[in-house]
């Protein structure tokens, strides 16, 4: 049984990709490093923010995985956007990829708007909080 419990109560708005609080019990916590589009050679890769956010959700999933743990463990998720607009109006595309790649079960969640990250090709950046079993 997951260590990773998530609440949604009724008197808040219905969550949309994200839950508005996790517990987590006993486990052991895995931080993970913010992730951007890099490829094997340290190069951003996609011009897009959807293929961009695919290639850093398998980034980070591949991080977490090698800690051996796996998408529903996720307590906490962090997005960081150059462009929160341009974010919004790929919500639903980004919903798709994150479903198919983690499933349903979602962290809580927060996006940021930031002026830029480390790779200024970079439009997106994720990190994260898991707790396994």
């Amino acid at each position: 049984m997951s260590p990773v419990h998530r609440i949604n109560p009724a008197e808040l708005a219905p969550p949309a990709g994200f839950s508005h609080a996790v517990t987590a019990t006993g486990g052991q916590l895995v931080f993970l490093a913010g992730q951007t589009a890099l490829d094997q050679d340290g190069k951003v890769i996609g011009t897009a923010l959807p293929e961009q956010f695919a290639t850093a959700l398998t980034n980070l999933l591949t991080a977490l995985r090698a800690a051996g743990g796996a998408p529903a463990d996720l307590a906490r998720v962090t997005v960081y956007a150059t462009d929160v607009a341009d974010y919004r109006a790929h919500a639903g595309e980004l919903g798709r990829i994150w479903r198919q790649m983690a499933g349903r079960d979602y962290p809580a969640m927060a996006v940021i708007g930031v002026a830029r990250l480390w790779d200024e090709q970079a439009l997106v950046e994720i990190d994260g909080v898991a707790v396994l079993p």
